[in-house]
C-alpha cells in the first residue's frame, strides 16, 4: 500500500487492519523518504518502509487509498510503473475513491467495469455510480470512506477466500 501525504485515512487503515486480521503481510510504503506520512485529516501513519524499497518485491495485490494525496500517487512515475506490472503480471490491484484515476493513468481503465469516487466522474467516463465496490477480473475498485470497510473485505476475499471473508467481516460485526 502506497502512501503519499493527504491520503484518506479511513481508505488506508480499514483495508490495512481487514488484510492482517485475515494473516496478510501488509507493507505500508512512503511515497517519500520519510517514513512518517500525515493523512488529509492529520492523523499519522508509519510506513514500514520506502516505496523505492518496497518495489523491489513482487506483490498479491497493490492497493491505493483515496483522498487529495492520490495526486502524488498520479505523478509518481514508480507507481505508474507498478500499477502496469500488477496488471501485465496478473495480480490484484485495489483502489478506492479517486485511485482509480491512477488505473486511467496506467491505462487499465479501457475495457473493464469500475468504480470511483464521484469527485472524478469527469475523469472516469463509464463509471459506475450505483456500487459501492465492483470487482472484474483482477481489479477492485470502491466509491468512498463510507466503502471502506466493504472495500477492505472485498480483497480479503480475493486473496484468501469467501469463507475468510465472512469469519473477519463477522468478528469486527460488518
Amino acid at each position: 500500500i502506497p502512501l503519499p501525504e493527504g491520503f484518506e485515512e479511513l481508505e488506508a487503515v480499514a483495508p490495512i487492519d481487514l488484510l492482517r486480521r485475515a494473516g496478510a503481510e501488509v507493507i505500508i510504503a512512503s511515497l517519500s523518504e520519510e517514513l512518517t506520512v500525515k493523512g488529509r485529516n492529520d492523523i499519522r501513519l508509519v510506513a514500514d518502509t520506502t516505496l523505492s524499497a518496497a518495489l523491489e518485491r513482487n506483490f498479491d495485490c497493490l492497493l491505493l487509498p483515496g483522498g487529495p494525496g492520490v495526486k502524488y500517487l498520479r505523478a509518481n512515475q514508480l507507481v505508474i510503473e507498478r500499477v502496469r506490472r500488477q496488471g501485465r503480471d496478473g495480480h490484484w490491484i485495489a483502489a478506492i475513491c479517486a485511485a482509480p484515476t491512477v488505473l486511467r493513468d496506467a491505462g487499465l481503465i479501457p475495457g473493464i467495469r469500475f468504480t470511483a469516487h464521484p469527485s472524478v466522474a469527469p475523469e472516469l467516463p463509464g463509471m459506475i455510480s450505483d456500487r459501492r465496490v465492483v470487482t472484474d477480473g483482477r481489479v477492485i475498485t470502491s466509491r468512498g470512506a463510507g466503502t471502506a470497510i466493504e472495500f477492505g473485505l472485498e480483497v480479503v476475499s480475493a486473496l484468501f477466500g469467501q469463507a475468510t471473508s465472512q469469519s473477519v467481516g463477522t468478528s469486527i460485526c460488518a
